[in-house]
């Protein structure tokens, strides 16, 4: 079971939520292009703040709430000039804590600054990867990365994976662990769980025929595909063990360590 005693505040914000319409993985042709999706119970979007861009402001954390669309709680903060904003709640905040952002907010759990104003060896999230952008990595339940060093304009950090990257030191990260760290022992018990959350139910490609799938049909029960042929998609894309990152991808030059623990090599 999944314990919800750090949620203090029941229902949402209504200005910071809209409503948008489940697609059940069908495009704009109304085919399926995705699989596995539909059903679901009614979710609306919440606005979360990843840019924290009000420097200098103080907010006043208001309320912890849960939130349908991700595996971390949300924080709803108020600013001294009365606007309203949720963020990505870290674990420590509590009701009633007041957090800032900018260069001359503190190095303290929630506070948003940029990475050359961080000591190093502390655990952040919700980092940017292009100054201005807003915060796209180290977003989910538990994560954090570390800022192990800085040098030319650049901080190294390691991210949850164990990736090594240089990431510019104007971007923005938000000091701490994201909150909801137990998320990850969540049992699902049931497959009517999954349908509540949207997700379908699918047969394995292996019990299938070999007109629907790559590895279906064979005698029996067969790992599929049989011989020296390459197992494809329909629509010829390899379905095993391909890599898909391009090699030639300009932001490799910012990775220095891969997650599998190799140096990166740049061609």
């Amino acid at each position: 079971m999944q314990d919800f005693s750090d949620v203090t505040k029941t229902y949402p914000e209504s200005s910071l939520v809209f409503t948008k319409k489940k697609t059940g993985g069908r495009n704009n042709y109304g085919r399926v292009t995705a699989r596995a999706i539909g059903g679901g119970h009614k979710q609306k979007i919440r606005i979360v703040d990843f840019m924290r861009k009000k420097f200098g402001v103080p907010a006043t954390v208001v309320a912890i709430e849960y939130d349908p669309g991700r595996s971390a709680r949300i924080a709803l903060l108020e600013y001294s000039d009365k606007e309203k904003t949720y963020i990505v709640a870290p674990d420590g905040i509590k009701v009633g804590d007041t957090l800032m952002s900018g260069d001359a907010a503190a190095p303290t759990v929630g506070n948003a600054l940029p990475l050359g104003s961080i000591p190093v060896g502390v655990s952040i999230h919700n980092i940017e990867l292009v100054p201005g952008r807003g915060a796209q990595i180290v977003r989910s339940a538990g994560s954090f990365a570390t800022l192990m060093s800085r040098d030319g304009g650049y901080a190294q950090v390691k991210l949850p994976s164990g990736e090594i990257r240089l990431i510019h030191e104007r971007c923005l990260a938000t000091i701490g662990q994201v909150g909801n760290a137990q998320w990850e022992n969540i049992t699902i018990g049931k497959a009517g769980r999954n349908v509540w959350l949207g997700k379908r139910g699918m047969s394995r490609g292996m019990v299938r025929n070999p007109v629907d799938h790559p590895n279906g049909g064979g005698q029996g029960k067969s790992k599929g595909g049989g011989g020296r042929q390459h197992l494809m998609s329909p629509w010829g894309k390899l379905a095993k063990g391909a890599r898909t990152r391009n090699k030639r991808k300009i932001s490799n030059r910012f990775i220095l360590v891969r997650r599998d623990g190799r140096p990166m090599k740049l061609k």
